[in-house]
Formats: structure tokens, C-alpha cells, sequence
């Protein structure tokens, strides 16, 4: 299977020098992007106002989040490399229509509560999707550089220089990023040992966000339980609606803060007891900061000189191969 790659012979000569800085200043800073849009966005998720689209067949937010990302994802080579020393091959090509968990394929799902609080019955929704934290560990400490935080608030991994080697996953308190193996661009380099594939997760509909239009989750909504807008904004509103209801925020303090905030008539706690849990469905617990405080040390040892010359050579790849300017135009 031939892979295409969106890297000329000048990108590559620059993402080579990049490397070669990895291993001698140990770190490289990256510019950050600004998109359409001046300040941060953030999410409001009303749970008092989501129904899970019991009348459909899959919720409305799932299926256009499908439908606008459908074909992104390349088809697996075949076979697919085996990795070495894991020997763990994540392949959801042949599972596309799974919408009950996180996937590749399947970025946004909605967990239910069913809840007996003093003896009332209540059932709750909660749509789940990427938080877009405030100071995202995986996007610190991705050690190609294929994870980014814009100004806009969105988190964002870059499928043409990710090496899926999960590193993002294992930082993210939910566990948010799936892998899809026999993609991406460590099958240019050493496939069975540099990387494993792609990771994946929402990326806030950043393709829309640059048009000044709205993710299509929050679109298509059709009991308008999702809004998005101006950081200071949406936190206000969150919190007026939560004192107005007696209700709880989610997101506002978990991971030192998130661009996703999540407004519920019912305790996270209970919530977080009564959702199914396992791989690709993550809770609703409390959560801390992954590795927080260790930042600059972890991104100076995985950009270390230990990588190796193989490291540098993918490092090349990883890091401008898909250099865009701010107003978010590829170098041609």
C-alpha cells in the first residue's frame, strides 16, 4: 500500500534541522497557531437539556460528527506492521459504526445515569467528547510535536505527523485519544519500531472554527444542550445556570481546567457511579493534573538525545511537515 505524504524536499530539510535541535538545545518551541477568531472558546454541556436523542437511532451529535469526518481516516495498510517490543495492533477500520465508546472512527458518544436520588428516579445524558484542557499535558508532551493547544481553545492533533505513539492517551485523565493502527507516517519510517499508527480524538471541529462556523456536534443538537463562545462568556453562563438550578460544574477545576465545561441538576459523583466505565468510556470522577509540576522536565527527556539518530530522522517528519502560517495556510 502506498502512503502519501504531504512533505516536499525543502519541508524536509527543515523538519531534519528541527530534529537536529531536539538533540542538541533539548527542547524546540513550537509557535502557536491562531485561528479564525480572536481569544479562547469554551463549551457549555447542559445536561438538563440533553434527552440522548431517545427518539433516534443515535444521537444527533454522534451522527454529524460522523458524517463531517468520515474518510479522514486512510484505510490500514495491509497487513498491518506489528509493532515491536508491544506487538499490539489497534485496528478499528473494520468497527466504524461503534458509537457507544471513544474510537477512531467514533469521536463524541453519550453516557447515561440512570439515578435514585431520596427515592427520585432521574436519568441523565451526557454527550463525551475531547475537554480541550486549558494547559493539556498531552499536547506539552507529545514527543513529536503533533499535538497543539491554538489560541482559539481547541486541541488539536495533526494525523500526517503523529506516530500514535500514545503518549497523549496515558497523559489524559479520560484517556480521551484512540490509536488506529497502519496509518500515518511511521510507515515511512521503521514501521515495526518508530510509532504504531494515528491517534485520534476531537479536534472541536477545527476546520469549521477557521470559517467562523460552529462544531457540528454543537449544530446539530436539536434540544440545544451545547454552546459554544467567548471563554469569559461561557464560564459566566456556566455558572449562573448551576446557581440557578442547584445544580454542579464539571470541568471548571478537573485537570487544572478545561475549555469543556459541563453543567448537571444530579452530583458528578453520582453520575460518575451510575455510567458504564471501560476502555473508551471514561468516567466522571474528580481529576488532577497528570504529571503536573513535571512539564519541562518531561518534555526535556523525551526530547532528549536518547531518541537517537532514528528518533531525529522521525523527528523530521514530526514536526513542520504541515507548517501553516496564522492565517492557516500550508507552505507551499
Amino acid at each position: 500500500m502506498e502512503i502519501k505524504l504531504n512533505l516536499n524536499r525543502r519541508s524536509f530539510l527543515k523538519t531534519a534541522g528541527a530534529a537536529a535541535m531536539i538533540g542538541t538545545t533539548g527542547l524546540l518551541e513550537i509557535p502557536k497557531k491562531a485561528w479564525a477568531g480572536e481569544g479562547r472558546l469554551a463549551t457549555l454541556i447542559d445536561l438538563t437539556k440533553c434527552d440522548g436523542c431517545t427518539d433516534r437511532e443515535m444521537p444527533a451529535c454522534v451522527s454529524a460528527c460522523k458524517k463531517i469526518k468520515a474518510g479522514r481516516i486512510p484505510e490500514p495498510a495491509d497487513p498491518i506492521p506489528i509493532p515491536f517490543p508491544t506487538r499490539k495492533v489497534e485496528d478499528w477500520s473494520k468497527k466504524k459504526d461503534v458509537s457507544n465508546r471513544f474510537t477512531p472512527y467514533n469521536l463524541i458518544f453519550v453516557q447515561k445515569a440512570d439515578l435514585d436520588i431520596s427515592g427520585q428516579k432521574k436519568t441523565v445524558f451526557i454527550p463525551r467528547r475531547c475537554m480541550h484542557c486549558d494547559n493539556p499535558a498531552c499536547s506539552t508532551l507529545c514527543p513529536f510535536a503533533a499535538n497543539d493547544k491554538f489560541e482559539n481553545g481547541a486541541v488539536v492533533i495533526d494525523q500526517d505527523t503523529c506516530f500514535g505513539g500514545a503518549k497523549c492517551k496515558t497523559l489524559c485523565p479520560w484517556e480521551i485519544p484512540q490509536r488506529q493502527s497502519g496509518v500515518g507516517v511511521y510507515l515511512k519510517v521503521l514501521p515495526t519500531l518508530m510509532g504504531n499508527g494515528v491517534m485520534y480524538k476531537c479536534d472541536l471541529c477545527s476546520d469549521l472554527l477557521k470559517e467562523n462556523k460552529t462544531p457540528a456536534c454543537i449544530e446539530a443538537c436539536p434540544k440545544k444542550a451545547m454552546s459554544i463562545g467567548p471563554r469569559n462568556e461561557i464560564y459566566a453562563k456556566a455558572g449562573e445556570l448551576a446557581k440557578s438550578i442547584g445544580g454542579y460544574l464539571y470541568g471548571k477545576e478537573e485537570n487544572d481546567g478545561t475549555g469543556t465545561l459541563y453543567v448537571s441538576p444530579a452530583p458528578f459523583e453520582f453520575l460518575d457511579t451510575a455510567v458504564q466505565k471501560g476502555p473508551g468510556q471514561p468516567g466522571l470522577g474528580r481529576v488532577k493534573r497528570r504529571m503536573a509540576g513535571t512539564d519541562a522536565i518531561g518534555k526535556a527527556v523525551l526530547a532528549a538525545p536518547a531518541l537517537g539518530i532514528v528518533a531525529g530522522l522521525a523527528g523530521a517528519f514530526a514536526f513542520i511537515s504541515k507548517r501553516k502560517d496564522k492565517s492557516g495556510k500550508k507552505e507551499e
